[in-house]
């Protein structure tokens, strides 16, 4: 149960930097979302390319923890 989940939490930590990374940059969900609809005053700094590059980063940490946690033997129970 405990390898099931620490997979878990791996795969849900490494999508939601694939999210991240790729997101920003596709402008079919990035442009015309429902935030940018709701609060058109955001909207310049959302399409702002360093605001996109910021999130695109947090994409490219959260693959690389991902790769750490596949790596770590701290918490994979075999020392």
């Amino acid at each position: 149960m405990r390898l099931l989940l620490r997979g878990l939490s791996i795969l849900i930590v490494f999508e939601l930097g694939v999210l991240l990374l790729f997101v920003p940059w596709s402008s079919a969900y990035w442009e015309s979302n429902g935030l940018l609809v709701r609060f058109p005053e955001l909207r310049p700094l959302m399409l702002n390319y360093f605001v996109r590059g910021v999130i695109s980063g947090l994409g490219l940490l959260d693959i690389l923890i991902a790769g750490s946690m596949i790596f770590s033997r701290e918490n994979s129970g075999r020392k």
